[in-house]
């Protein structure tokens, strides 16, 4: 696994379907990704980029920009979603060294929310943190944010969440449970259901 520290793990790399027929590049994030990430944070509404800072936080500064995209692939990973070069969702753990519980967000850009890329990006992290000896996810997100928090709950893991002062917090193991199984499969079935008049790509695959 320590490879993972130095190397680029390049089988994160994936062509997925979402609904309705949408085709993304899922790949980890790069240090050349900066330009991108900046880019995507601007072309955020103020709204969802509250949702995801809790905060009006309309620039990402040098540190941040540096910080999201430099990563050891292991107890920090962001994996991306991309259309033509541009990147429309990022979802990341991190995790303190030999920790097997891991925070982790997710933000979608505005013009691809509610199209299942939120529940596409959560079942590609949590493959790789499995494979990286992560049994645990944790969560914080606002009261408010109902599309994450279904995301979260609909998955096909046992969710438990706690609510202060408007943010709930929610963990769950993320063993490759029979529940879990089956909502994945349902869940990829309407993907390649919504994307069957499209050309076919290669699907998501879960270890």
């Amino acid at each position: 696994m320590s490879g993972y520290q130095t190397n680029y793990p390049s089988d994160l790399e994936r062509d997925a379907i979402g609904d309705g027929g949408v085709r993304y590049h899922i790949r980890p994030i790069r240090p050349d990704d900066a330009d991108r990430l900046v880019r995507f944070h601007h072309h955020l509404t103020p709204r969802s980029v509250y949702l995801r800072f809790f905060t009006f936080h309309p620039e990402l500064s040098t540190k941040e920009v540096e910080r999201f995209t430099s990563v050891d692939y292991v107890n920090r990973l962001a994996l991306v979603a991309e259309v033509d070069d541009q990147l429309i969702a990022i979802a990341r753990f991190d995790r303190q060294p030999e920790e097997v519980e891991a925070e982790v967000a997710f933000v979608v850009s505005d013009e691809y929310q509610h199209h299942g890329i939120g529940s596409l990006m959560l079942d590609e992290l949590v493959r790789a943190a499995r494979e990286r000896g992560i049994t645990t996810f944790r969560a914080e997100t606002l009261f408010e944010n109902r599309t994450m928090l279904d995301v979260f709950r609909h998955a096909g893991f046992p969710v438990t969440s706690t609510l202060e002062c408007g943010t709930v917090t929610l963990r769950f193991p993320i063993e490759l449970t029979e529940v879990y199984r089956v909502a994945l499969a349902e869940r990829e079935t309407r993907r390649h259901s919504s994307g069957s008049a499209h050309s076919s790509t290669d699907p998501v695959h879960q270890k």
